[in-house]
Order: structure tokens, then C-alpha cells, then sequence
């Protein structure tokens, strides 16, 4: 078993991965800066799941979980240089699992300064002290928004992704581009993790599982982008985290021949996957499915495309699958259920 670092462990995916690799028996520390971006209680409400009290709002306070013995928090900012170095000198990790960042394409246009702190100087910190600390490996948080306008589907990393249509898709092509140096430089194998629309149990509320849950419960509107013509691979947290974990396991080598694939490198132990569900979805049957396992019919306000969205994702995975043998496959009704049923118990609705 491994000591893992996983930043953003008050956040969506690093929860859940924090308590996999804590069931497994890895040891974990996480950090997180509880920022605002959405209602922290939520967030309060995660680490309290993985037993960590509310201790953790003071910072730079090691805090014990009551569940988990091999957890611990520690409120911290990806930007704080000295606080990031001394972790790691302190705690000796084999791993780190990089998914703290500012997320959200939206926000991104309104702040752009926060992605900057967070997902540029930031990484370069996480870079840095794992340069300094001979870590194993460094998995990272990409995401599949730095496909932009592409519409060769499905998406595959070979594909160009120099063209970003959001600053927060720049910051995940930038995080790729770091990584390929350090990895290059100084040898440190990394791997970036393209997301795509993750869902599921204890979900961040600015997304749109959340967002139509929340309204049609409330009898309000929701909100329908590009009058309904999205199409958008959804993919449930659990096979997320399950991707995470068999990549985290299986640290990247050299290539052994010269390729034309921007995933591969033949200079540095470097790699980037897709994990997605494969299997793109209408936005008005995922809207349909959420009104299925609510009961009720949701009022609908069409709106135009927003900017920084694309029409349609879909993720190509078959290098995930040749490679680590894993595919991410649960249907997306029975994880609309899984996030439905979560909902109603969690805020008693």
C-alpha cells in the first residue's frame, strides 16, 4: 500500500477517491482550501462523511479522521509555496493525486485571476515539491474541455488541442504542457486524467445534474442551453475514481518509438487518458431520465449556447482500455438514480 497525497479532498472527486484508496488500505493525506466557489457546506459536509470534523476549517491544521486511521486533512492553498514544500518533507509521499483546481468554464470568464492562482501556480508548486521529493508518480486533473471546438468524434487524445475556447481549458492544456517538462526534465512520471461531465453522489451544485434536481424538486424552471442541442458524454463518479485508481497504480514509461500521439511521449515518462463513459447522451434524455426518477416534469426555460460550451463530447478510451484494461460503464439512468435517491436523503426532500 501507498502514502498518497490527493489535493481537493473536500471537493466531488477527491472525496470519493479519498475514501476508495482509504478502503483499500492506502494511506491518504488530503488538502483543500474550502474556498466559496459554491456552498461550503457541502464541501463540510464531504469531509464529514470521511470523518474529518469541523477542526478543518483552521489552516494548516493536521486534523485526524474519526473513521478512516490512515486519513488525514489539512486545510491548506495549492499557491502556498512554503506550507506545500514542508508537507512534503513532512509526510514522505509515494503518490500524489493532483484534482484540486478552480473548476467551472463559466466562472472562468468572471474570474479569470482565481484559475490562475489555483490551477497554474498551484500546479507549478505541486510540480515542484514532487521534483524535490522523488515521488512515484503524479496523477493529475485535466479535462476534456481542452478538446474546444473539435468535431471529430469521438475525442482522442492524438487529437489537437491547441485551440481552447475557455481560460479554464487553457489552464488544463497548460497543466498537460508543465507536466511533459518536469516529466521530460527531471523525470517525474505523470499523467493527465481527461474528465468528462462527471456526475454523481454528493455532486457539485453549479453542474447541471444538481442544478435540474435542485429546481424541479423546488418547482422552479430549469435552465436548457442551446435549446437542448447538447449531446454530452456523462460519466458517473464511481468509474471515474476507478479510472483514477488504476492509473495512479501503473506509473508511465518512456515510448519506445517515435509518435505522432501529443499522449505519449518517447522523452519522458509521461501520458494522458480520456475516462469517459463512451457513450454520449442528448441532453434532453438526460433531462428526461432526472424527470423519471424525480416523478415530476420539469418546467423548461430554452436558452442560447453559453459561452465557452461545446455542442458535444464524447471520449475515445481505447488507449485506457489497451493499456490499463478499464472502461468506465455505468448507464447513465442508474447513476441519475444513484444521484437522485443521494439528493433526497441528503436534504431531506
Amino acid at each position: 500500500m501507498s502514502k498518497i497525497l490527493i489535493t481537493g479532498t473536500a471537493g466531488f472527486i477527491g472525496f470519493h477517491l479519498a475514501k476508495r484508496l482509504l478502503e483499500r488500505g492506502d494511506t491518504v493525506v488530503g488538502i483543500d482550501n474550502i474556498n466559496d466557489y459554491y456552498d461550503t457546506r457541502l464541501k463540510y459536509g464531504r469531509l464529514q462523511e470521511t470523518g474529518i470534523s469541523r477542526e478543518a476549517e483552521k489552516w494548516h491544521t493536521p486534523v485526524q479522521s474519526s473513521i478512516y486511521p490512515k486519513y488525514t486533512f489539512v486545510r491548506m492553498n495549492l499557491e502556498d509555496r512554503e506550507q506545500m514544500m514542508e508537507l512534503f518533507q513532512n509526510e514522505k509521499f509515494d503518490k500524489v493525486c493532483n484534482l484540486a483546481a478552480q473548476a467551472g468554464v463559466r466562472y472562468s470568464i468572471e474570474n479569470p485571476y482565481a484559475y490562475i492562482d489555483s490551477n497554474i501556480v498551484g500546479f507549478i508548486n505541486i510540480l515542484e515539491a514532487c521534483r524535490h521529493h522523488n515521488i512515484e508518480h503524479l496523477a493529475y486533473a485535466s479535462s476534456s474541455s481542452v478538446y474546444g471546438n473539435n468535431t471529430k468524434m469521438p475525442l482522442s487524445t492524438s487529437d489537437n488541442v491547441d485551440h481552447p475556447i475557455s481560460l479554464y481549458a487553457a489552464t488544463k492544456k497548460s497543466n498537460e504542457l508543465m507536466a511533459h517538462t518536469y516529466s521530460h526534465l527531471y523525470g517525474l512520471p505523470s499523467t493527465g486524467l481527461r474528465f468528462f461531465t462527471v456526475y454523481g453522489p454528493w455532486g457539485r451544485p453549479d453542474m447541471a445534474l444538481f442544478l435540474f434536481t435542485k429546481a424541479i424538486l423546488e418547482d422552479k424552471p430549469i435552465k436548457v442551453f442551446n435549446n437542448g442541442n447538447m449531446v454530452r458524454d456523462f460519466t458517473f463518479v464511481d468509474d471515474i475514481t476507478e479510472g483514477v485508481m488504476h492509473v495512479i497504480d501503473n506509473p508511465p514509461e518512456k515510448s519506445a518509438t517515435e509518435t505522432p500521439d501529443a499522449s505519449v511521449s518517447n522523452t519522458a515518462p509521461y501520458k494522458v487518458y480520456n475516462i469517459g463513459n463512451s457513450s454520449p447522451v442528448q441532453l434532453m434524455d438526460y433531462i428526461s431520465a432526472v424527470e423519471k426518477h424525480i416523478g415530476k416534469t420539469a418546467e423548461k426555460q430554452y436558452m442560447p449556447m453559453q459561452p465557452g460550451d461545446v455542442p458535444k463530447t464524447d471520449a475515445d478510451v481505447t488507449d485506457l482500455q489497451r493499456d490499463l484494461n478499464y472502461k468506465p460503464n455505468t448507464p447513465v439512468d442508474d447513476g441519475i438514480k444513484a444521484f437522485v435517491d443521494w439528493y433526497r436523503e441528503y436534504f431531506g426532500v
